[in-house]
């Protein structure tokens, strides 16, 4: 076992809508009013450009979202430049996991496709588990806060389900993936905070790497992960960074200070 305490590093991200790489305030997806859509940045820059990116600073276990159709062969020019570097998520079906994985992913993540009509489907975890191996799933439990609870929010963050984000649901989750990815979608894009609330609980919930996103603001955030977790929770940086627009954080500083980290907690 290795003794050396867990820190939290920075994990990157890719988010793909129309085919392009966006930073979107997801409070704002919407099917039925797509009008409402706020976007906070659209890259001149590739799919591609972005993977090789990451892969020159060897950023492990970062993550391609495909927010809605119309992005597959982005995603697969991001996964081609870069095989085996990045996870995928986005419309993830027992059908077609394999297929990303052949296409370059690391791992798959799945959300929607474990809720059919909103309703936990442990049988559907279980198979694509069973289908893909253990090790190469990421089960996305991301959330929205009612009250004092987290309900994971399928269908672009727009629909509500059955689960709660908690100890139980977590360990039910847990004993059939390998990670879990969790985008805190009331404050994502916002740029104004982390949920500090919900990390804290995280730390005290999860057994198995998870990556935290959303609202991060500020270069020590990434410190304020780290202690509230007790370094069990990552954090992906969106909106704040130089490199999607952003003013708040630079790419460059973070990786200087997040590398030592993930070369000793490589997933």
């Amino acid at each position: 076992m290795n003794s050396c305490p867990q820190r939290s590093v920075f994990r990157p991200c890719i988010d793909l809508h129309d085919g392009q790489v966006k930073q979107i305030v997801g409070g704002t997806l919407s099917d039925s009013n797509p009008d409402a859509l706020k976007t906070n940045f659209v890259a001149s820059q590739s799919p591609g450009d972005f993977a090789r990116l990451y892969k020159r600073y060897d950023l492990q276990g970062g993550h391609i979202i495909k927010l809605g159709p119309g992005n597959d062969d982005a995603a697969r020019e991001a996964l081609a430049a870069w095989p085996g570097g990045l996870q995928i998520g986005g419309g993830i079906t027992l059908a077609n996991a394999q297929q990303w994985l052949d296409a370059g992913a690391s791992k798959v993540i799945v959300t929607s496709y474990l809720f059919p009509g909103g309703e936990f489907s442990l049988e559907r975890l279980v198979a694509l588990s069973a289908a893909v191996g253990k090790d190469r799933l990421v089960v996305d439990v991301s959330c929205r806060r009612r009250g004092a609870k987290w309900l994971v929010a399928m269908n672009k963050w727009q629909d509500i389900t059955d689960m709660e984000v908690c100890q139980e649901s977590l360990d039910l989750l847990a004993q059939h993936c390998r990670q879990f990815l969790i985008h805190a979608a009331d404050v994502e894009g916002l740029c104004q905070g982390i949920d500090e609330d919900l990390v804290k609980k995280l730390g005290e919930w999860v057994s198995i790497p998870t990556t935290y996103a959303g609202g991060a603001k500020h270069i020590d955030d990434l410190a304020l992960v780290d202690k509230l977790s007790g370094g069990k929770v990552d954090l992906t940086y969106g909106s704040s960074l130089d490199i999607f627009g952003g003013v708040l954080v630079k790419f460059e500083e973070l990786v200087q200070r997040s590398t030592s980290d993930i070369t000793s907690r490589n997933q």
